[in-house]
């Protein structure tokens, strides 16, 4: 078990590097439109080198051997007044502006920093290190650390998750079980229309319709999810009907087929030629074997829960991990959004090896080769 746990971790690993990558080349490949997304489209070239020098984009007095290097190649190096950054210009190319500060330099004179843009594989580097140990960087939305939002968010996104599963996985294990255990009957036809016609209906109208009912109606909920007085479980009733509606027909749908191929096994048969008892055959033998596919489905409902709420979260003004999400992306806030990316994939990572363990406990016939 040891080694199984080991070997997929190892290829976890490798994945959440290769995801990193892949959110850093395309968030981070352009360095110009990266500070032009930060600080405004219409800032000028001054503004945005200033903001790529204070970002690390540029190599700093500190970096002596990079300072070294560059004096080597003829450029001379010297610091701006302001942020003690280098700023290099070959002698044969005309003058250089040792007092200025970058803010106050025109277009021309900006461009004398560009050959000591940090290399892009170090940047990453550098910019893995640093999320290794929680340093996401600047949220320019908020005027704080990336961390100092994410991780309250996250955290009121976890509430929401934990409580849908509360309800959803007994719930929908219950209708799929009772569904496939008759297959054809009128109790697997009436299980199977409530699971379809909850899934059918979206998040965004089944809010709209509880809203309507609950909220103007009858007037026993509130209408939005702010907790702006602390938690409140009367304002947690409707983010997690809606969302626990749409998930539970879709995980109940999937153990309705589990358990009615189970059903149809040839050990379920031999078991009842052996004189146990229904309830004997159900939870000793189908059951178990059922759930190994929603078991799969319900863990692949947690990233989609953490990112996927969004249309939900934003409806009731929920503030979690899905709004700040949208929040990052509407405000191109270039380092929470990839925080929150980030984040996403270490929880999908997370969630597949929690998911293979559990399938060696289910079934210990399993085993990954």
């Amino acid at each position: 078990m040891l080694l199984l746990i080991l070997r997929r971790f190892s290829v976890l690993v490798l994945t959440m590097l290769a995801m990193s990558l892949m959110v850093f080349a395309v968030l981070e490949t352009n360095p110009e439109g990266l500070a032009r997304k930060a600080i405004g489209q219409f800032s000028t070239v001054a503004q945005r080198t200033a903001w790529l020098a204070r970002e690390n984009y540029y190599v700093s007095v500190s970096d002596a051997e990079e300072k070294v290097a560059f004096e080597e190649k003829g450029y001379v190096t010297f610091s701006v007044n302001e942020g003690d950054w280098l700023i290099a210009h070959a002698p044969e190319e005309g003058v250089v502006y040792p007092d200025k500060k970058i803010s106050e330099m025109v277009d021309d004179e900006v461009n004398v920093i560009r050959a000591l843009q940090v290399p892009m594989a170090k940047r990453y580097v550098t910019w893995l290190g640093k999320f290794v140990v929680g340093d996401f960087g600047y949220s320019y939305r908020y005027k704080v650390p990336v961390s100092k939002v994410l991780w309250p968010r996250l955290l009121e996104t976890g509430k929401l998750i934990a409580l849908v599963l509360l309800f959803m996985i007994p719930l929908s294990l219950l209708l799929g079980v009772l569904a496939g255990m008759r297959e054809g009957s009128f109790q697997d036809r009436a299980f199977s229309f409530i699971s379809i016609m909850t899934t059918s209906v979206p998040e965004f109208a089944s809010a709209v319709l509880l809203a309507a009912v609950f909220v103007f109606w009858l007037g026993w909920l509130p209408g939005t999810s702010s907790m702006s007085s602390g938690f409140s479980w009367a304002e947690m009733v409707l983010p997690v009907t809606v969302v626990t509606l749409y998930a539970t027909g879709y995980i109940a749908r999937i153990t309705r087929a589990s358990m009615a191929e189970v059903m149809r096994s040839h050990f379920i048969r031999t078991a009842r030629l052996k004189g146990l008892s229904r309830r004997q055959v159900i939870m000793r033998h189908a059951l178990r074997n059922a759930l190994i596919t929603p078991v799969t489905a319900i863990l692949l409902q947690i990233p989609w829960l953490l990112s996927g709420v969004i249309v939900v979260e934003y409806f009731f003004a929920y503030k979690g991990f899905g709004t700040l999400l949208w929040e990052a992306i509407n405000n191109t806030d270039p380092f929470l959004i990839e925080a929150c990316a980030m984040v996403s994939v270490v929880v999908v990572v997370t969630s597949q090896l929690i998911m293979d363990v559990l399938y060696i406990y289910i079934n210990p016939r399993i085993r990954f080769q």
